[in-house]
């Protein structure tokens, strides 16, 4: 028997209580109130490639993460993963993602790269023509 809201004295006037979701954490309090990824001024495009760094700290340390921390700290560990790829593996704003990245930065448990932008990457009438050179072989 579940009582609703109106009748239950302790959800009365919780309005961050939802009685199907449980309760809601807003995104400024998994960030403390940051908007910016931390001191160091990372950015992270939604493009940027994350991963695990080699030298991560160990589990004792990782405990002493946030959740949201250590579900992004997961999903490195399963694959690298784009930032937008981690924001939808975590189910959280991408504000959100990028701030807790630079945290995870800066405490060595990742490690950023950036794709090669199209503008550095070959032209594609030298590539057929590799591919062409090839087959001829």
């Amino acid at each position: 028997m579940t009582e609703d809201r109106a009748t239950d004295p302790a959800l009365q006037g919780s309005h961050w209580y939802d009685a199907e979701a449980g309760p809601l954490v807003r995104p400024y309090a998994m960030t403390g109130g940051r908007t910016e990824p931390g001191p160091g001024g990372a950015r992270f495009d939604f493009i940027a490639l994350v991963d695990l760094a080699e030298d991560a700290p160990g589990g004792a340390e990782e405990s002493l993460l946030g959740p949201e921390h250590r579900a992004l700290v997961a999903l490195c560990r399963l694959e690298t993963q784009s930032v937008a790829e981690l924001s939808a593996g975590a189910d959280l704003p991408v504000g959100v993602v990028r701030v807790l990245l630079g945290d995870l930065l800066e405490s060595g448990y990742v490690k950023v790269s950036r794709p090669v932008p199209p503008a550095q990457l070959p032209d594609e009438r030298i590539l057929k023509e590799v591919i062409e050179g090839l087959r001829a072989l």
